[in-house]
């Protein structure tokens, strides 16, 4: 018997040996990405922030080589808040840049006043010599303290050369709180770059535009409050999408001569803004536009062999910001120059309206017989002006297949009484469906964050949704 169970029992060890070898090899079986090749890898780590990128080396023997070779994300700041912790410190950037024997992928630098000078000898290290990104500037200066400072330093604080040294490789651009020295223009060559972002920075209107010509593959332009000495034309023929931000009450003049691949004009915030100046010339791809205050119609001129001097046929998304002193027929005559008009956004920046048709005003509108399907009116809280509004379209757009209406506090009750004030039941279009939501977002704060997001069909449409009714 003795024997019997010694034998069992050096059966048994083996079959415990076979057990630990099928666990360990399940759990590899089970870290596939470490099956990945190295360069795969390395792009892995490349994305993530320097801090985190080193700590991959804890995860295994396998990932311990990749981060000496990885491209590097690195993020510096001179304050780091709480809520960046991956940002590394001032102190740490030449250590990591002279012991990293990989590249620097992409270079992030917010200073909070301007005047530090180590960033430009980091930028002519000849580790940052082949960025892919760039995004420099000053950090923690609101709309108002960035418009003081030009105002009282203009010139004093100078993009420095050494920032373009890698013009050759970057695909991203982003910078903050510069101005532009004419000095500056023979390195303004960019063969590869697709998203510039220019934002509180002051240039003559000669130099923006050099810099755009040596953009030949620029397909996204974003400008926030750009201080220029004469108007910013642009004339491109890569550009897919213009975002344009001026809130700083000065006199703005945005001028597209020539984008003949040109399909979203948007302009956060400006419709409120009554200082800005835009005129489109040649953008015969032109799809969407807005939003825009309906007094601050931008100024079409030809745009193609078969539109007229008073209506643009490309656009078909089309967003407005009224404020409570425009009437409907201001609202009517925008519509006007945009007979192909598929969908319609309004927010309304005012809680009373009051709203007057003139008989005029009742002639035929091409979109709204035609094209017009969808209609989404904002910040809608059910006053007597605002159903005015939305109440006409009920009864006048033809093949409208939604009307939605966004805000808050909506429930059953408010959803019956409003279906009889907007007298469903006389509806132009009877598959007209209507959709009440509850959302707080911000379609400006939306606009800017998703605005070199060229894979979103409609930049207006806000994904929070919360009642259906």
């Amino acid at each position: 018997m003795e024997t019997a169970a010694g034998s069992a029992g050096k059966e048994r060890k083996p079959h415990g040996t076979a057990r630990k070898r099928t666990r360990s090899s399940d759990q590899t079986a089970g870290d596939l990405i470490s099956h990945l090749p190295d360069d795969v890898l390395g792009t892995i780590i490349s994305l993530l922030p320097t801090t985190d990128g080193c700590r991959t080396q804890i995860l295994s023997h396998r990932w311990c080589h990749l981060w000496h070779s990885a491209p590097l994300n690195l993020e510096v700041r001179t304050r780091l808040p709480s809520f960046l912790p991956t940002a590394v410190p001032v102190s740490a950037v030449a250590k990591i840049i002279s012991q990293h024997p990989g590249p620097v992928r992409r270079f992030c630098f917010q200073c909070p006043l301007p005047g530090d000078a180590e960033v430009e000898s980091w930028l002519d290290s000849r580790a940052l010599a082949n960025l892919q990104e760039l995004d420099i500037g000053y950090e923690y200066l609101s709309k108002y303290q960035a418009r003081n400072f030009f105002d009282n330093h203009p010139t004093r604080y100078p993009l420095p050369q050494s920032a373009f040294r890698s013009a050759s490789t970057l695909l991203v651009a982003k910078i903050k709180t510069f101005s532009f020295p004419d000095a500056i223009t023979p390195s303004m060559n960019f063969p590869l770059l697709k998203e510039l972002s220019l934002h509180y920075v002051s240039f003559s209107g000669d130099v923006f535009h050099r810099l755009l010509s040596g953009c030949h593959a620029l397909e996204s332009l974003y400008m926030l409050q750009v201080h220029a000495a004469g108007c910013l034309r642009v004339s491109s023929p890569t550009l897919r999408s213009i975002g344009f931000r001026d809130t700083s009450g000065g006199k703005a003049e945005l001028l597209i001569e020539d984008a003949p691949r040109l399909q979203r004009l948007v302009l956060p915030l400006c419709g409120l803004n009554v200082c800005v100046n835009i005129r489109v010339i040649w953008a015969p791809k032109l799809e969407i536009l807005g939003p825009f205050s309906p007094g601050l119609l931008p100024i079409f001129q030809v745009m193609s062999p078969v539109s007229s001097a008073n209506s643009i046929r490309t656009v078909k998304v089309l967003a407005l910001g009224c404020s409570n002193n425009h009437q409907l027929n201001a609202v009517l005559d925008v519509l006007r120059w945009f007979p192909c008009l598929g969908k319609l956004y309004v927010t309304f920046h005012g809680h009373y309206w009051m709203f007057k048709q003139n008989e005029h005003q009742l002639q035929p509108i091409e979109c709204l017989q035609i094209h017009l399907k969808k209609v989404v009116l904002r910040l809608f809280n059910g006053c007597e002006g605002q159903v005015e509004f939305a109440r006409f379209f009920v009864l006048n757009t033809k093949v409208l297949n939604k009307i939605e209406f966004q805000g808050w506090g909506y429930n059953d009750e408010f959803v019956a009484r409003l279906h009889t004030l907007l007298k469903v039941e006389e509806r132009a279009s009877r598959d007209a469906q209507f959709e009440f939501r509850n959302t707080c977002g911000c379609i400006d704060y939306h606009v800017s964050k998703h605005i070199h997001d060229l894979s979103v069909a409609d930049p207006f449409r806000l994904p929070e949704t919360v009642f259906d009714g």
